[in-house]
C-alpha cells in the first residue's frame, strides 16, 4: 500500500526532475563542454579550450575532464528554510567549480541569491545575499579570486518556480551560479 507520505515525495521527486531538466535546456547560462573530447580546443597543442562568442573570440580555459563537467553542471545550489548554510550534497558541485575558476583566472561568474516568499522583501533580499555570500566563500576556499566572484540578490522577485506549496518554495531558495564571458 502507498502512504500519502510516498506519494509527496514521488511527486516532489518528479518535479524536480522536471525543473532541472528545463533549467538544464536554459543555453544562456550553460558553458560548453570544456574538455578536449569536446571539439572546442583551439590552441594548438596547449590543451586549451576558448569559451566565449561564436565568431571564436572568447577566454581561453584550462581544459577540464568529463567529471568535473558534470560537476560544473550543476549551476543552482539550494537551500534550506531561511538557512544561508550550503547544504552537503553541493559541496563537491563547488569545489568543481571553485577549482576551474583558480585555473581559469580570466573566467567571472556571477552569484544570484534568492529566496522563497515568505518573510518581508526586506528580510528576503538580505537572505538572498547571505546565500550568496556563502557560495562566495565556499568558491575563494577552492582558489577562485574575489575578482572572479560578483554578487547579487534578488530576494523573492525572480522565482523559479510559482505557488505557494513547499515543492514551489524549496526550488526558489537557490544561488545561482551565472558564468559571464
Amino acid at each position: 500500500m502507498i502512504s500519502p507520505s510516498m506519494t509527496r515525495h514521488s511527486s516532489l521527486a518528479v518535479f524536480l526532475i522536471a525543473a532541472f531538466a528545463v533549467v538544464g535546456c536554459n543555453k544562456s547560462n550553460t558553458l560548453p563542454e570544456l574538455g578536449p573530447e569536446s571539439g572546442a580546443n583551439r590552441g594548438g597543442n596547449t590543451g586549451a579550450s576558448t569559451i566565449g562568442s561564436e565568431d571564436g573570440s572568447g577566454i581561453e580555459v584550462s581544459p577540464i575532464g568529463s567529471e568535473q563537467q558534470r560537476l560544473m553542471d550543476q549551476r543552482i545550489i539550494y537551500f534550506d528554510y531561511d538557512q544561508a548554510d550550503i547544504r552537503p550534497e553541493f559541496n563537491t558541485a563547488l569545489t568543481a567549480h571553485g577549482q576551474f575558476l583558480a585555473g581559469n583566472p580570466g573566467t567571472q561568474i556571477r552569484l544570484e541569491g534568492h529566496a522563497d516568499e515568505r518573510g518581508s522583501r526586506e528580510y528576503n533580499i538580505g537572505l538572498g545575499e547571505r546565500r550568496a555570500q556563502a557560495v562566495r566563500r565556499a568558491l575563494m576556499l577552492q582558489g577562485a579570486s574575489g575578482e572572479q566572484l560578483s554578487t547579487v540578490s534578488y530576494g523573492e522577485e525572480r522565482p523559479a518556480a510559482v505557488g505557494s506549496d513547499e515543492e514551489a518554495m524549496s526550488l526558489n531558495r537557490r544561488v545561482e551560479l551565472v558564468y559571464r564571458q
